[in-house]
């Protein structure tokens, strides 16, 4: 089990990233919208999400470089110009939504100005990446989401009808409405996100430099041993948040949607389905997750970002460097957090600013999942580690699955 344990880094990372505050305001939408009808994508995108980072996995194993870093040496400028700028966008859009979750779960508790806390947040996530070591960057994030577990224990104490929950966990409920369409678009987009493409693989060379592997060459391949631990830990990553984001629909669905409340606009709202299991004290439980959830994930969303960029340009990238070696990285690391304050201004509800933000990474995903795959197929990029049959099967049904759900969402709409 220690070993185990020791394995996991870059795939927990990610996976628990995953369920930032657009995640938890995503699955909270669907489960008091619809009740137990959305529960089967917690199940469909489970391979999926496992295929998908797996692959960016390996990219970063095999190629000793970042998604952008493999790509640039390949494939043509525009297109590097073309997947960052969709990524960028989405990105800043996802902090600025993120940020402002965080915020109003602040101000639900104290009265403050909610910018006062987004400002704080903002600029104390941006000094501890620049100033923290990686060793502590990758500690913080691995472990500071447990507290969203008590969504499981909040569904169990709501008592849900079981039987309905497990039947439409394995046999779907499609309706031809474009709200339906939307709310699924937005669960595979806060699930199947670009921002964990970039994130996983650079993640993987972060955690390679940090064993000493400081050349391109020294880090490029991977053993079969290598990519098996890479295996166990994204399934691990990805089974956690899909348990999670299973609990967050099933305990709203069982309060919110159970009491008739299906529209919700505010965090004080969605916190109320908590209750079964904190009561009064359901407002506090609701916020320190949403907080948690946020300071895990930004960093994640404005390093994606960062690592991407600077591998475009060839700029020196890491965690582990300093920001005097790094500058030009760490500046759009903040430039990206500055952004994202920024759209917080324009934010008039904190929760339909999460749903959106992850409507917008399910329709920027399918393009950059192509990319993905073809990049886990270029023997030029992953020597003899090209994606597994039964990898690309997985991979390019996610690919497919994404952009049905988008082209539903604008053919039902």
């Amino acid at each position: 089990m220690p070993r185990f344990l020791r394995k996991l880094g870059p795939g927990l990372v990610t996976g628990a990233s995953d369920d930032d505050p657009s995640g938890i305001a995503t699955y909270a939408v669907a489960g008091a919208s619809f009740g137990y009808a959305t529960l089967w994508t917690a199940v469909l995108t489970l391979p999926l999400m496992v295929a998908v980072q797996l692959v960016c996995a390996r990219i970063g194993m095999a190629a000793g470089v970042g998604v952008t870093g493999a790509l640039r040496r390949h494939y043509p400028r525009w297109l590097l110009y073309a997947i960052c700028s969709v990524l960028l966008v989405a990105n800043v859009f996802n902090i600025g939504a993120d940020l402002g979750g965080m915020a109003d779960a602040v101000t639900m508790l104290t009265g403050i100005p909610r910018i006062v806390p987004v400002v704080v947040f903002g600029v104390s996530i941006v000094l501890f990446t620049v100033y923290a070591s990686y060793a502590t960057f990758a500690r913080y994030v691995k472990w500071s989401t447990l507290v969203l577990f008590s969504y499981i224990l909040s569904a169990v104490i709501a008592r849900p009808n079981w039987a309905a929950g497990l039947y439409r966990t394995f046999v779907p409920d499609l309706r031809w409405s474009s709200a339906y369409f939307t709310t699924v678009v937005a669960i595979l987009g806060t699930t199947i996100s670009p921002y964990l493409f970039f994130w996983q693989a650079s993640h993987e060379v972060e955690a390679e430099k940090a064993l000493g592997r400081r050349t391109r060459a020294q880090r490029k391949g991977a053993t079969p041993a290598e990519l098996a631990d890479a295996r166990d830990d994204v399934m691990v990553g990805m089974t956690f948040s899909n348990v999670v984001q299973f609990f967050i629909i099933l305990a709203t669905a069982s309060t919110l949607f159970r009491s008739g409340r299906h529209d919700i606009q505010t965090t004080r709202q969605a916190a109320e389905a908590l209750r079964p299991l904190a009561g009064d004290a359901s407002y506090v439980l609701f916020a320190i997750g949403l907080i948690a959830s946020g300071l895990l994930a930004v960093p994640v969303l404005a390093g994606s970002a960062s690592f991407a960029i600077a591998e475009l340009r060839g700029w020196r990238a890491g965690l582990n460097e300093s920001f005097r070696k790094a500058r030009r990285f760490y500046l759009v690391f903040g430039s990206a957090i500055g952004l994202g304050i920024a759209l917080v201004v324009f934010n008039a509800s904190p929760i339909r600013m999460l749903f959106y933000s992850a409507i917008l990474n399910g329709v920027a995903a399918p393009p950059l999942m192509i990319v993905i795959m073809l990049v886990g197929n270029n023997k030029g990029v992953m020597g003899s580690n090209t994606n597994p049959p039964l990898l690309n099967v997985l991979g390019w049904t996610a690919t497919a699955i994404m952009t049905a759900a988008g082209i539903g969402m604008l053919v039902a709409g």
